[in-house]
């Protein structure tokens, strides 16, 4: 059985096998990482993967999960943020475009 080696910020050394582990490859590089929970903390490690890591963990049988990051959101946004309020507003309106389109709307046998 494979061990992997890898250290937790508060307990040290730890051994994990593949099957402890979770390994995301995102397609921004910088974004990839790995995570494990540490058996004896309990607590949720979660470290960078860079390509070298990536290869090391899957040679050592660590499935890797792949994100994919729409273009959307890595495109660049000017403007104001939008607010509650502006949701709130949006959601009211959409009920009224509801009552709009059933006033428009021809029935059946009429």
């Amino acid at each position: 059985m494979t061990t992997i080696k890898t250290s937790c910020p508060i307990c040290g050394d730890v051994e994990l096998t593949p099957e402890q582990m979770r390994l995301v490859v995102c397609t921004r590089t910088e974004w990839s990482f790995y995570s494990f929970l540490c058996g004896t903390c309990q607590d949720e490690i979660r470290k960078p993967a860079d390509s070298e890591v990536v290869t090391l963990l899957v040679s050592g049988g660590v499935v890797a999960e792949q994100w994919v990051i729409p273009a959307e959101a890595l495109e660049e946004h000017n403007g104001s943020t939008i607010t509650y309020d502006d949701v709130l507003d949006f959601a009211l309106s959409l009920d009224r475009v509801d009552l709009l389109a059933a006033m428009i709307t021809p029935r059946v046998g009429a």
